[in-house]
């Protein structure tokens, strides 16, 4: 279960306002890669906080709610198809993190700025404050395991809304990701403007 360790250690060497990082989207074919950003109260009362892989839907959406309440500040951001298609999903990914940290408000919405943050996986390059990345950080730390709920509950309530809009494909069932259904979807009626031209490759295959 995750815990405050890491983030107790920081404030010994004299950081202040420490946030997890995390995001959620990075391989389906479609839409927006969503991160968020989140510096907790040690304190804070998030009964059954936990990587959000390993919540069912109903406790992250009930989980999300108290974050949004109880967090000393929260920031949530995406990188966008476009993007994705520009670049690559890393550096998206990358630039949806950096997003979310420069959107940390209280939730009286006042700026709240971060001194550290603790990005999870095993990347954190290039952000405008110090940062270190942490291996399954969702798992360790409750500052990151609360910056994944509010990242993946934001990418699922955006794949029932592309769901609404292009409903050909699945996605609410699927979220995106490269099932067999979703992949017979694209052979039959071609990609839609929220897929990613990278991912979906496989198209330009099948004609060759």
């Amino acid at each position: 279960m995750p815990d405050f360790e890491i983030e107790r250690s920081l404030k010994e060497k004299g950081f202040i306002a420490i946030c997890g990082v995390d995001e959620a989207g990075r391989g389906p074919l479609c839409g927006s890669v969503v991160a968020a950003a989140c510096i907790l109260p040690e304190n804070v009362d998030l009964p059954g906080l936990n990587d959000s892989k390993k919540l069912t839907p109903k406790k992250r959406e009930a989980l999300f709610d108290l974050i949004c309440e109880r967090a000393i500040a929260f920031g949530i951001a995406e990188g966008t198809v476009e993007e994705i298609n520009e670049t690559n999903i890393l550096e998206a990914d990358l630039l949806a993190m950096r997003r979310a940290i420069e959107n940390l408000k209280t939730p009286a919405g006042v700026p709240y700025p971060a001194d550290y943050a603790l990005i999870d996986g095993n990347i954190s390059r290039d952000f405008q404050i110090p940062a270190e990345a942490v291996i399954k950080g969702d798992a360790r730390s409750m500052s990151i395991a609360a910056a994944s709920i509010l990242a993946k509950v934001t990418r699922d309530r955006q794949c029932v809304e592309m769901d609404k809009a292009y409903p050909e494909y699945g996605i609410a069932k699927h979220k995106g990701y490269g099932t067999k259904q979703h992949m017979e979807a694209l052979r039959k009626y071609g990609p839609a403007p929220i897929h990613r031209t990278k991912f979906i490759r496989f198209l330009n295959e099948d004609k060759s």
